[in-house]
């Protein structure tokens, strides 16, 4: 059996968490703690960098201490530590990576750093041993919006991606533009639920395009419009963009599905897998194309050291592991495929 310490402090979420990888290949979240910091960012609409590194500085100490009171654990009996080490907001990446670092020195215990992406990507398979490689990813969350051929541990292909917003951003400034407060993507969520989808006419970008890569761009612009145009109840402005958001993305999901090769399931992960809705079209288009579905738990969709940890247990567990070393930097940004080609029209996010 293996146990790894797992920490992740790449946005607003400070957290930590215990995992274990048994024998037979059970898998346990022994402990883990979160403390959210949507209090503090939520006067401003969105994620404020600086508030964020302090309140991790002043969190991340006594969350580990406490998870591993909670699991009656110390750190001799933890066989590594692993901690995201990017892409995020560089302040608070360095907190939780500098934090792993003296307390792998401390105990003697091998550092992992892990890519916060890949703690998404394998997320899936803590909650289910039964998910097999290779599998096509959807990875949506604030930050990102990828496809990805995830075809082992460490091992991504990425099939397309955003050339300019992220769909949690995307999300998210809906909220903002219809003053639903933050965190934004649920908010949305809930208001469309009541709203009617048909009432008003947004675009779908993309849509048809050969590549599956994604834009959500001018699908922001559309709901901002219709918002100023003042003849439209908030509720249909929020289905309306959820259905244009979902409708590209089955529409960009089957058409990677089509330059994937063979898979064993569709994969959605990352913060937008909480959609309820998002889950059931996916659902759908993995039984049109005879593939399984798979979605983390929610608790696994938005940022947790849980996965952190999962991902340090993976990459232990693979052949010829080699930990990392105490200088490894933080990085606010780090692509799961560098030898990706650029997309033409991208920004730095791509």
């Amino acid at each position: 059996m293996s146990l790894v310490l797992g920490i992740e402090s790449s946005c607003d979420e400070t957290a930590a968490a215990l995992v274990r990888l048994g024998a037979g290949g059970a898998r346990e979240i022994v402990a883990q703690h979160i403390a959210s910091q949507d209090e503090a960012h939520r006067p401003y609409g969105g994620v404020v960098p600086e508030i964020a590194a302090r309140a991790h500085v002043e969190r991340v100490a006594p969350l580990v201490a406490a998870t591993l009171v909670d699991a009656g654990l110390t750190l001799a009996d933890v066989d590594a530590i692993a901690a995201t080490a990017g892409p995020g907001l560089i302040g608070g990446v360095m907190v939780g990576l500098v934090t792993a670092k003296a307390l792998a020195m401390a105990s003697d215990k091998p550092l992992i750093a892990i890519n916060h992406l890949e703690g998404h990507a394998l997320s899936p398979r803590l909650a289910d041993p039964g998910l097999a490689f290779p599998y096509l990813l959807l990875l949506a969350s604030g930050g990102h919006c990828q496809l990805l051929r995830v075809e082992g541990v460490g091992a991504y292909r990425r099939l397309a991606t955003t050339i300019d917003d992220a769909l949690g951003e995307a999300f998210d400034k809906t909220a903002k533009i219809l003053g639903l407060g933050y965190p934004g993507g649920p908010a949305v969520e809930r208001l469309a639920a009541t709203g009617n989808a048909k009432a008003v006419p947004l675009p779908r970008p993309l849509l048809g395009s050969a590549d599956p890569n994604f834009s959500f761009a001018g699908l922001k612009s559309a709901v901002l419009r219709a918002q100023e145009a003042g003849i439209h109840a908030a509720a249909d402005i929020a289905a309306a963009f959820q259905q244009a958001a979902i409708d590209c993305v089955i529409d960009r999901s089957r058409r990677a599905l089509d330059v994937a090769g063979e898979v064993t399931a569709l994969v959605v992960a990352g913060g937008v897998a909480a959609n309820r809705a998002i889950r059931l079209a996916l659902e759908e288009l993995a039984a049109e194309r005879g593939l399984r579905f798979v979605a983390p738990p929610v608790a696994l969709c938005t940022d947790n050291a849980a996965m952190i940890a999962w991902a340090g247990l993976e990459r232990l567990a693979a052949p010829g592991f080699v930990a990392d070393p105490l200088d490894f930097p933080a990085r606010p940004r780090w692509p799961l495929d560098p030898e990706a080609a650029p997309v033409r029209g991208a920004g730095v996010k791509a």
